[in-house]
């Protein structure tokens, strides 16, 4: 056996298991999907074809419809905001963290450990943080003077869903601020030092040449962010639960696929047809558009 074949067997002997964990729990879970949103079911039993009557159920026929439109318009809320808020706050962090400011080791760090830390012990510890009684946000307010900002942040339809970004956004700044860190870093320092030399000021340079430059760092952040925001569903089913209360203000496609196919108390029992149609949908919809997207973004990368 030749070295160079035994070299790719092992290859192939090192990817099996991952591979094999892949089309088990990733490509065989949507393949079904595909498949059972085609039928009716009655709990756990198949009871026949229903060809697209579970998609125009899902689009077409209220209260689902409305339930649909009403997710899908959060989702597209949580994107843009995370876009501002989060992808924002992550760029500028990463022009000052590439200037080698004292410590910036440990800024670096103290950014990107939330990061690593569960989605599970975030939100319950922000869901305390959050506490209209004693949580540390409004006992904070009322400390500093300002008791008319303190109220139930996650008890009211005009703050919960903004709490909810909120909390993501801190949650994940750490990893596009070191996309776009690690992007900085590789523009030649000469670039910007003639730029400086020409009487380019530092909003200019940073305008002008920083960010057309980190054009392929900024592609993966908005594809990340939004396949990311399409399937949120951790943080607002820790927070708020699998209503998306109050009053629906914080339902997001991720929390209504999981109450139409597995069921709740107020949802009733399962529907394995409607949620499969549902995550069809979904699935369809975010492989349309990132196609679209990262065409586009390519683009602009060589336009630039």
């Amino acid at each position: 056996m030749s070295p160079r074949l035994r070299r790719s067997l092992w290859i192939a002997l090192l990817l099996t298991p991952a591979l094999l964990l892949i089309v088990a729990f990733v490509t065989l879970p949507i393949l079904s999907a595909f498949v059972y949103a085609f039928y009716k079911w009655q709990g756990l039993a198949r009871v026949g074809f229903a060809g697209f009557d579970n998609f125009r159920l899902i689009l077409f026929q209220p209260p689902f419809s409305t339930w649909t439109y009403n997710a899908f318009f959060h989702n597209v809320i949580v994107f843009v905001a995370l876009m501002v808020v989060q992808n924002g706050t992550a760029f500028f962090l990463a022009w000052m963290l590439s200037k080698g400011l004292r410590l910036h080791r440990f800024h670096q760090v103290s950014l990107f450990l939330p990061v690593i830390l569960s989605t599970v012990i975030i939100g319950f510890l922000w869901k305390l943080f959050l506490n209209p009684l004693f949580g540390l946000v409004n006992r904070t307010l009322i400390a500093i003077g300002l008791d008319s900002w303190a109220q139930p942040w996650l008890g009211q339809p005009s703050t919960a869903l903004a709490s909810l970004i909120v909390v993501n956004a801190w949650h994940w700044v750490g990893f596009p601020t070191l996309v776009y860190l690690a992007a900085m870093q590789r523009i030649p320092r000469e670039i910007l030092e003639s730029a400086e030399i020409d009487g380019a000021g530092e909003w200019t340079r940073l305008r002008r040449i920083v960010w057309p430059l980190v054009a392929p760092a900024t592609t993966i952040v908005v594809m990340l962010t939004f396949i990311g925001s399409f399937n949120w569903f951790e943080l607002p089913y820790i927070m708020s639960g699998l209503e998306g209360p109050p009053f629906h203000s914080t339902d997001v496609l991720g929390l209504y696929f999981y109450r139409t196919a597995f069921g709740t108390v107020s949802a009733g029992l399962q529907d394995f047809g409607r949620g499969s149609a549902l995550a069809v949908l979904i699935f369809l919809f975010i492989l349309g558009i990132s196609a679209w997207w990262v065409r586009l973004l390519r683009r602009r990368e060589i336009d630039l």
